[in-house]
């Protein structure tokens, strides 16, 4: 047995992998110091994974705040959405009711333009005509 690696004979059991000095057959003394490190190790080891579990559902609490304020914020924006779509449906319709308006006052813009171009034309004809009737005057004196 001496070629097999690791293993060794337990008192009571026979060959073990073990490479301990203390056994862990029950009702056998244990070496103190290891019970002591032992005890304390898996004490540690619970107070890490419990810290971590209060961790990890203190995470997930800040997740579902957070979830509740977005969904706070999205029925805001719907509500919002909702009223500026309210709005531009009544300002379409009261664009609707008042583009015959806006288009006679298109038609009374360019009726404007056009006698303001004929105001221009006949205050040019007058001023020809007042320069020839001087002129016709000048040369009959």
């Amino acid at each position: 047995m001496e070629d097999d690696y690791g293993v060794t004979d337990s008192p009571r059991k026979g060959p073990t992998l073990s490479t301990s000095t203390s056994s862990f057959e029950p009702f056998d003394a244990h070496d103190p110091n290891l019970s002591r490190l032992a005890t304390k190790m898996f004490q540690k080891t619970g107070e890490y994974i419990s810290h971590e579990l209060a961790s990890t559902v203190d995470d997930y609490k800040l997740i579902e705040n957070m979830n509740r304020a977005m969904m706070t914020k999205v029925a805001d924006m719907r509500q919002m959405s909702q009223s500026i779509a309210a709005k531009n449906a009544e300002l379409n319709q009261k664009y609707e009711e008042l583009k015959p308006l806006l288009q006679r006052i298109d038609d009374i813009e360019a009726t404007v333009d056009k006698l303001e171009a004929a105001a221009y034309q006949l205050d040019s004809y007058t001023i020809r005509l007042e320069n020839k009737f001087k002129s016709l005057k000048a040369n009959k004196q």
